[in-house]
C-alpha cells in the first residue's frame, strides 16, 4: 500500500471510537450495569490504546537481490538491456500498525509503496539499482525511506493529541451507554414495566485477546504443492465481521457518504485488520493478474485466505463482469473462499437483490445457489475458470448507502 494515505485522519478517531461504542452496545444493558465498571472501562482503554509509531532502525535487514533485465533507452533514444537489481529493505517498528495507513493533515506530498506484517512487527519496502554499486544503493534506500516515512512524525503529532484526551473520551462513552440503561430502567420504573431481576451478579470484565486463527491445512493428494484452505469458522466469522460492518455503516451516512469504492472498501479493511492474530489484512493488493481490493493472509507464510472485490453497484451487466474480474485476475487455484462486496447507491434495494438473485446464474463460472447469510447476503458455489473441478464458495453482499 502507499505509505499514509488510505484513511484521513480526520475519519479515523470517528471510526476507532464507534468501533468502541459497538463493542459496549454488544454487551448488553444487564452487562453494561452489573460490570465493574472501573476494570471494563480500562480493558477499553488498554485493548484501543494508540501507541504512536517509531521504526527501529537497527533492526534493518537486506534480502538478497532478485536480479533481471530491462530495456532502457540511452541518450540517443535507443534501447539496450541493462541488469536491474531489486532488493528488500525491512525494519521492525513499534507502535500500532494501522497508522501506517493514516493520512495526517496537513500531510506531505510523499509516500511510497510499503508491506506491513503486523504479526512480527514488520515493514519493508522494495527499491531497484541498474548496476552492483553500493553508493547507487545507499541513495536509492535512502530515498525510498525518506518517501515512505516523511508524514510519520506528523500522525505521530496526531496520536499524542488524540491520547491527551483518550481515557477521558472512553470513560465517558461508556458512561454514555450506561446512563442510557438507567434512564431506561427509571422510566420503565415509572410506568410500571418490571425490569428483570435475576440479573444481579458482576460479570468480568474480558482478557484483551485478538480472534486467533489457526495456520491453513493444507491437501495431502496434491503433487508438488499445498493448498492451504480457510476453516468454516473463520470463513464464516470474516463474512459475519465484514457483514455486520457493513449493516452498521447503513445506520451512520458519515461514514460513507462522499467515498469512493477505495474510501469505502477502508473502512472495512480497517475492521478486519485489527480482527485477527496471525494475519494480515491488505487493501490493493497484487494477486496473481491484478490488484485485488481486499486480502486476507497467513502472516507466517503469506498464504491467501480470503479474498474481496468491492464494487458500488451499476446493473446487472456490471456486476457479472464484477465476478468475471474477481476469478479471471486475482484467483489461482489455491483460492476457494471469496467475496464481492457491493455498494449500492440506488434508493430500491429490494430490486437489486431480486437482479442479483435472478441474473448470478447466467455467469459462466456458476455452479449453484447455496443460502441466503443474510437479507442481501447471499452464498453461491462457482468453479475457476479453467478448472471445473475446483470450487470455489463466492459470498455476495450487498449493502445500501444511499444518502448523498
Amino acid at each position: 500500500m502507499k505509505a499514509f494515505t488510505k484513511i484521513s485522519w480526520l475519519d479515523f478517531p470517528k471510526i476507532y471510537y464507534q468501533n468502541i461504542r459497538e463493542e459496549i452496545s454488544s454487551k448488553g444493558k444487564d452487562y453494561i450495569l452489573n460490570v465493574d465498571e472501573t476494570q471494563f472501562t480500562e480493558y477499553l482503554i488498554e485493548k484501543y490504546r494508540i501507541e504512536p509509531l517509531r521504526i527501529i532502525h537497527d533492526s534493518e535487514e537486506v534480502s538478497p537481490p532478485v536480479k533481471s533485465q530491462e530495456r532502457l533507452n540511452n541518450r540517443w533514444g535507443e534501447q539496450y538491456l541493462a541488469d536491474s537489481y531489486i532488493f528488500k529493505i525491512q525494519y521492525h517498528f513499534e507502535g500500532k500498525a494501522d497508522l501506517f495507513a493514516v493520512k495526517p493533515n496537513p500531510f506531505t506530498y510523499a509516500s511510497y509503496d510499503i508491506e506491513i506484517n503486523s504479526a512480527n512487527n514488520t515493514v519493508s519496502f522494495h527499491i531497484k539499482i541498474f548496476k552492483q554499486d553500493a553508493t547507487a544503493f545507499n541513495k536509492a534506500k535512502s530515498e525510498a525511506y525518506s518517501e515512505a516515512f516523511t508524514n510519520l512524525n506528523k500522525v505521530n503529532d496526531h496520536v499524542a493529541q488524540f491520547n491527551s484526551d483518550y481515557e477521558r473520551v472512553v470513560s465517558s462513552i461508556f458512561q454514555q451507554a450506561k446512563n442510557k440503561y438507567l434512564e431506561e430502567n427509571a422510566f420503565f420504573s415509572a410506568i410500571n414495566v418490571k425490569v428483570n431481576k435475576s440479573t444481579e451478579s458482576i460479570f468480568t470484565a474480558p482478557t484483551i485477546k485478538k480472534k486467533i486463527i489457526t495456520q491453513p491445512k493444507a491437501t495431502k493428494n496434491k503433487e508438488f504443492s499445498s493448498v492451504p484452505t480457510m476453516s468454516k469458522e473463520m470463513y464464516d466469522d470474516v463474512l459475519k465481521v465484514v457483514y455486520d460492518s457493513g449493516k452498521s455503516m447503513e445506520k451512520k451516512p458519515a461514514l460513507y457518504i462522499g467515498k469512493d469504492e477505495e474510501g469505502l472498501r477502508d473502512q472495512f479493511l480497517f475492521v478486519l485488520e485489527t480482527r485477527y492474530e496471525g494475519t494480515t489484512a491488505t487493501g490493493e493488493t497484487f494477486n496473481r493478474g491484478g490488484k485485488a481490493d481486499i486480502i486476507l493472509k497467513y502472516a507466517t507464510d503469506g498464504s491467501n485466505l480470503f479474498i474481496a472485490e468491492c464494487k458500488i453497484w451499476h446493473g446487472s451487466s456490471e456486476f457479472l463482469k464484477a465476478i468475471s474480474q474477481l476469478f479471471d485476475r486475482y484467483l489461482t487455484w489455491r483460492d476457494s473462499k471469496v467475496a464481492l462486496m457491493l455498494f449500492v447507491k440506488n434508493k430500491d434495494i429490494i430490486n437489486v437483490l431480486e437482479t442479483i438473485k435472478k441474473d448470478i446464474s447466467q455467469h459462466e463460472y456458476y455452479s449453484k445457489y447455496k443460502s441466503d447469510r443474510g437479507e442481501s447476503s447471499f452464498s453461491y458455489e462457482f468453479h475457476l475458470p479453467n478448472d471445473i473441478g475446483k470450487k470455489v464458495e463466492l459470498e455476495v453482499m450487498t449493502f445500501h448507502f444511499d444518502k448523498e
